[in-house]
């Protein structure tokens, strides 16, 4: 997959990801990674983003005498996910028309 096309779709993955549920870092990376694959280094920055603009919060609770860091989504995240849907219909169309340029040769 082309490595812009890929930036683009995994924020809306973490956040679909979040909308089944709270999670931590390293179990959003397997997560993700079944489908897109992704990294630690490449994972925490999108989800400082995505704090930052309010789209998920987080919460720290104890697994294993360690405290562990819970992403959850937010309303805003959610809307996000929302617009993103309607504009992938836009994308569809484009998608369309390249594929039957192909096609036609």
């Amino acid at each position: 997959m082309d490595t812009q096309l890929k930036k683009g779709l995994i924020e809306y993955y973490i956040l679909a990801n979040l909308n089944y549920g709270d999670s931590y870092g390293y179990e959003i990376v397997k997560t993700v990674s079944s489908h897109l694959p992704i990294t630690e280094s490449t994972l925490y920055p999108i989800l400082k983003r995505l704090e930052t603009q309010g789209k998920v919060i987080t919460y720290s609770k104890e697994h294993n005498g360690r405290l562990r860091k819970y992403y959850q989504i937010q309303q805003n995240g959610l809307e996000s996910i929302r617009d993103f849907l309607e504009s992938w219909e836009k994308v569809e169309a484009i998608h369309n028309y390249i594929k039957r340029s192909v096609e036609d040769e």
